[in-house]
């Protein structure tokens, strides 16, 4: 049995299995390395390692972690997990089974793009979702934000903050506030709420957005608000509690309301989703799990 499994390898499982590993426990990590950020070409925001392809940060986590005998690493996806009396019992795609006293849930989150026609050929190299981790590379462009969603006009502002030449685009939605509207024109920010027939451009690179009454608006580049859905069923199927924007519910060291379950990185939407942040709140669910280990051991 192990003392802990974590499911997934994204930067905050990696980083929770350094710390348990040092931490002298048994563990498993499970990986499918089917990553939200298969499309990001670099990864942002993260001190020594600002601008790294995320698979090349993954290789690198992966060597470090091979430093430690206690730590086993399988490249495969967990289809299901159950509470038993003492331990969890873990089922694998392979038809493989392992049990543990501990789990952590590292599963990440899936973004869920608009409708729109040729949004997924812009996706990751034009069109981005955080300011914050690519927001310098497109400073001074003409940009566009792509948006449904209600709380925009905080991205909106955001954007602003890189690029005065900026245009919102609510395809087809009435989101904003009069009041909000006002603002925007005021630091001439235009929001065109007609529907998107298509986006346009060569090689992921945008270069204008069609609407259905056929005005055409040149872009160079931008960012969508995308929808964020759990990669996993697993946190639901075991009855964590979520919160009412599609995350788990945790505390300050990861824990679940349910016990021996542990939440970290995107999968608890509790912070700025970025690779540094998720890499912290993963060492942060692993103390939780080692805290809690030694005071049953004691």
């Amino acid at each position: 049995m192990f003392d802990c499994v974590i499911i997934g390898g994204g930067p905050s499982g990696l980083n929770a299995a350094l710390i348990l590993a040092r931490g002298r426990k048994n563990i498993m990590l499970f990986d499918d390395d089917n990553p939200r950020n298969a499309v990001t070409h670099e990864s942002h925001g993260f001190i020594t390692r600002d601008g790294v392809k995320p698979s090349e940060f993954k290789r690198q986590a992966k060597a470090d972690l091979m430093k430690y005998p206690n730590l086993t690493m399988y490249n495969e996806r967990v289809v299901d997990l159950k509470k038993e009396t003492q331990c969890f019992v873990i089922y694998t795609e392979s038809n493989k089974i392992y049990e543990s006293r501990k789990v952590i849930l590292a599963t990440g989150l899936k973004d869920v793009l608009p409708p729109i026609d040729g949004i997924h050929n812009f996706y990751g190299t034009s069109l981005f979702s955080c300011p914050f981790c690519d927001g310098w590379e497109l400073k001074d462009q003409p940009l566009v934000l792509i948006t449904e969603n209600p709380s925009a006009f905080h991205k909106a502002k955001l954007i602003f903050n890189w690029s005065r030449d900026l245009v919102v685009c609510t395809n087809g939605k009435e989101i904003f506030s009069k009041e909000q509207q006002e603002l925007l024109l005021k630091n001439k920010i235009e929001v065109i709420e007609e529907t998107i027939s298509c986006l346009e451009g060569l090689a992921g690179n945008l270069s204008a957005i069609r609407f259905k009454n056929q005005r055409q608006l040149k872009r160079k580049a931008g960012f969508v608000t995308t929808n964020l859905v759990q990669a996993s069923p697993l946190a639901e199927s075991l009855g964590c509690v979520l919160t009412k924007n599609g995350g788990i519910e945790t505390d300050n060291f990861g824990r679940t309301n349910i016990e021996g379950v542990y939440g970290c990185g995107d999968i608890s939407k509790s912070a700025p989703m970025q690779v540094i942040v998720a890499a912290g709140e993963g060492t942060k669910a692993a103390m939780g799990v080692i805290n809690d280990l030694v005071n049953e051991e004691f």
